[in-house]
Order: C-alpha cells, then sequence, then structure tokens
C-alpha cells in the first residue's frame, strides 16, 4: 500500500523540466508546451481526476497515456502507432517519466478500459478547463459559432453510419457537434456523435450545458449558425437564456415564399433588395420575424416572345435574428462566422481530430476529445501575442514544435541546445519566455 501511494505521487507530476534518456528529440518545442500546462495545473488536473490503480502487471498510468495522446496531436501526429512511437522520443519520455515507449496495445487498452464513463469525465474536465480559459481571458460579451463536421471512416468502427456526407457519398462517418467561443478562437464544447445524427440533434442539451458552464463574468451572449440548427425549440431555448441569436433559415418551400414578398431595392446599381416578413411554422410557440436579402448570382441571356434579353439569376438569404437590423445587416454579420469554419479544418487536419480511430465508439470519442484539447491549448499559449495567436495550427506546429534540438546536462543543470541558425529561433525563444512569464 504505501509502495502504491508512492507511484500515485510520483505520477501526479508527470511533466517536469528535467530530462533523462535519449539526448535526441525531434520535439524540442514540446518543452514549452509543458510549461504551459504545467503553469495551468493541466497535468495535475488529468491526473486527480484519472487516477491509475497500480498492480504489478501495470506498466504506464493513465495520465501518461492521455497525455502523451494530447502532445502528440499537438504535434500533428495520428493514428495509434505512430503515437506509441512518438512516446519513445528522448524529450517525450523525460516529459512523462516513462521508461520506454508506450506500447500500442496499451494505450489502446487505457481507451477502452475508460468507456463511456471516462468519455463522459474527461468531457466535463475539459469544459470546466475552457470556462476558466474564458474567465482568465476577462470577456464579459462572447460570440458562440456552432457547427458540425463530417469525420468519414474506412472502416466499421464502432457507432459510425451513413449519413450526409458531401466529400464521401454514402461513406461510413462520424459527426460531431461542437461550439467556438470566436473571440479566442476556443474550441469550447463538442460532442461526439454517430454519423447518421442530423446536424441540430441534440443541440438544446448540448447548450444548456454551455450555458451552466459559463463563467459568471459573462453577461452578454451571441449564438451564431447556420441553417442545419433552425429550429423552434432552439431559439425558445435561447430566448430563454436571454440570448441573442442569428440562424440563417430552412424551410422546403422558403424560395417560392420569398419570390412571393414585397422587394425593397437598397442598391440599384448592384441590384440587391431586402424584405422581412412574419412566419410562424406549426411546431412554433409563437411567430417570429424573417428578414431575406436577395442578390443577383449572374445574369442569363433569355428568349421573350421572340425577343432576346438579359435577365438576372437571383440568390437568397433568409436569418431568423433577436438583432434589430435589416436583412443586409445581419447577411453581414453572418458572413463572419465563415472563419469558425477555418478553425474546424485546422481541428481536424492539422491536429489530427478524427484522424486516430479504434474499434470503440469511447475510446474514438475521448481520441477525438483530446485532439481537441490539444487544440485548444496551442490556441489559448499563443494569446498573449497578436503575430503568435494569427498562426495556423500547421504553421505553430513546423515553427514552434517540430525542432530538433539536443538535450545536454552539465552538473545539476539541462539544457535544451537548439540549431544555431533556426530559421525561427528569435520567435521561438520569445514564445518559450512569454510561456515562462505567465
Amino acid at each position: 500500500m504505501k509502495n502504491t501511494k508512492k507511484k500515485l505521487k510520483n505520477q501526479s507530476k508527470v511533466v517536469k523540466s528535467s530530462f533523462t534518456g535519449s539526448n535526441i528529440t525531434k520535439y524540442s518545442g514540446l518543452n514549452t508546451v509543458a510549461k504551459y500546462m504545467n503553469h495551468q495545473h493541466i497535468v495535475r488536473s488529468i491526473s486527480s481526476s484519472f487516477p491509475t490503480e497500480w498492480h504489478n502487471a501495470t506498466k504506464f498510468g493513465i495520465n501518461q497515456v492521455l497525455v502523451a495522446i494530447t502532445l502528440a496531436s499537438i504535434s500533428g501526429i495520428s493514428r495509434i502507432c505512430r503515437i506509441a512511437a512518438f512516446s519513445g522520443d528522448g524529450l517525450v519520455k523525460a516529459l512523462l517519466r516513462l521508461d520506454k515507449a508506450i506500447n500500442e496495445n496499451a494505450i489502446s487498452a487505457t481507451l477502452k478500459n475508460l468507456g463511456q464513463s471516462g468519455a463522459r469525465k474527461l468531457q466535463m474536465f475539459l469544459l470546466s478547463r475552457n470556462a476558466r480559459w474564458v474567465r482568465e481571458n476577462g470577456l464579459e460579451s462572447i460570440t458562440l459559432d456552432a457547427d458540425s463536421t463530417v469525420k468519414s471512416v474506412c472502416g466499421n468502427q464502432e457507432g459510425a453510419a451513413k449519413g450526409f456526407n458531401q466529400a464521401r457519398k454514402g461513406a461510413k462517418s462520424y459527426h460531431p457537434l461542437l461550439v467556438f467561443v470566436s473571440e479566442m478562437k476556443l474550441l469550447y464544447h463538442t460532442w461526439f456523435r454517430t454519423g447518421s445524427a442530423y446536424t441540430a440533434n441534440g443541440i438544446v442539451d448540448f447548450l444548456k450545458e454551455v450555458e451552466a458552464s459559463l463563467p459568471k463574468n459573462i453577461t452578454k451572449v451571441f449564438f451564431r449558425a447556420d441553417s442545419g440548427f433552425f429550429s423552434g425549440r432552439l431559439f425558445d431555448l435561447l430566448e430563454s437564456f436571454g440570448w441573442d441569436y442569428l440562424v440563417k433559415v430552412k424551410l422546403k418551400n422558403l424560395v417560392i415564399l420569398l419570390k412571393k414578398q414585397e422587394w425593397e431595392v437598397i442598391d440599384e446599381r448592384k441590384d440587391i433588395a431586402i424584405c422581412e416578413f412574419t412566419y410562424k411554422a406549426g411546431s412554433w410557440k409563437g411567430a417570429r420575424i424573417l428578414k431575406a436579402i436577395r442578390t443577383v448570382k449572374e445574369y442569363v441571356e433569355t428568349d421573350f416572345f421572340g425577343e432576346s434579353k438579359i435577365a438576372p439569376v437571383y440568390q437568397y438569404a433568409c436569418y431568423v435574428s433577436t438583432y434589430e437590423l435589416d436583412a443586409a445587416g445581419l447577411h453581414k454579420i453572418y458572413k463572419q462566422r465563415s472563419t469558425s469554419e477555418t478553425w474546424i479544418e485546422q481541428v481536424k487536419g492539422h491536429v489530427m481530430a478524427g484522424a486516430t480511430l479504434t474499434g470503440d465508439f469511447w475510446a474514438n470519442d475521448i481520441l477525438w476529445q483530446l485532439s481537441v484539447f490539444a487544440y485548444n491549448i496551442s490556441v489559448m499559449m499563443r494569446q498573449k501575442k497578436d503575430k503568435f495567436k494569427r498562426q495556423e495550427h500547421r504553421t505553430f506546429i513546423d515553427w514552434f514544435i517540430a525542432v530538433p534540438a539536443k538535450i545536454t546536462r552539465s552538473g545539476y543543470q539541462t539544457e535544451i541546445k537548439m540549431y544555431e541558425n533556426h530559421f525561427h529561433k528569435a520567435d521561438w525563444k520569445e514564445l518559450d519566455s512569454l510561456v515562462e512569464a505567465a
């Protein structure tokens, strides 16, 4: 019992600035990441939330596995076999206090053993962590951009199903739901879902978790989403929260309905017109005002009683919102959410979220969440300076993470020695100093 307590105590301090083992590392920038995680007490929190029951056959702590996956995601590494190899890097072994690399079976077994309860616990842990970041940022007003993303799979993974898949029609997929705090580029909350889930499935319960977790300094929330979230139940919920919202309208007969409206031309040169009208769906408790904008998509040549004419082909955009703006104003605000789609691609493509899969749904849920967590760590550690904050995560990896270095020890001091003429060395040192001073 005494030895077990000693091991648990040691495991609560996984990431430290001491180095052992191999003196070569391919990922020297992870030392800066480790400093940030230490300052934020992230590893300590993971260790206390996911304690390891040590037995004679236990070789790796749960926290070591979870942090290894997170660091691998920050480094742009996917797949269990590559994460296992990554954990054998000299610096990674030192940071995680590993004697040897974590093997593939140990990673898979740890995730599967955590199961649904572990996935849910991790979800709540990360939600509270994100709430803390929002609170520390000092914002009083935030914009929440909701979206969903399809992640295709190439096998028979548990929970994967056929659904809407524009990139690979008919392929099985997962369909995570997510919401960003746009001012911070922070992916605040996410649910990992089967591919057959419709865009808005579960959005009411999802946002209840978001609302309950928001820090008290947030006094104003603006919710923005595309037409997949057009739902009376959602609007009722947002209004009960006192949140402003802007959602694109989705109706089967929308174009026919819009053509019947009276349009006000606001730009004759570009032939831009707007309108607004009251609408009540059958399931709604009350009517709401819909506002639409009409623009010219293209001009086509038509035959009118034997006479050739050039006629405009219109395209429409219609919105429902609590904002007292006309359709043109709402359209301008709505277009700003396109940046969240860029962030989704960073999460999927740069941090490899959803690229690492097992045959177990809840293990895949945990892998998705840890990849999202890696993205958020990358974003938050670069918040203090605009030139770092503006960078895409792929650039961050190339400049600050995947940097070869040599670990040297002299007396009681341990250092990482980089290539003297490393192109981004000055920026690397500046970021490191900012994290050190945090």
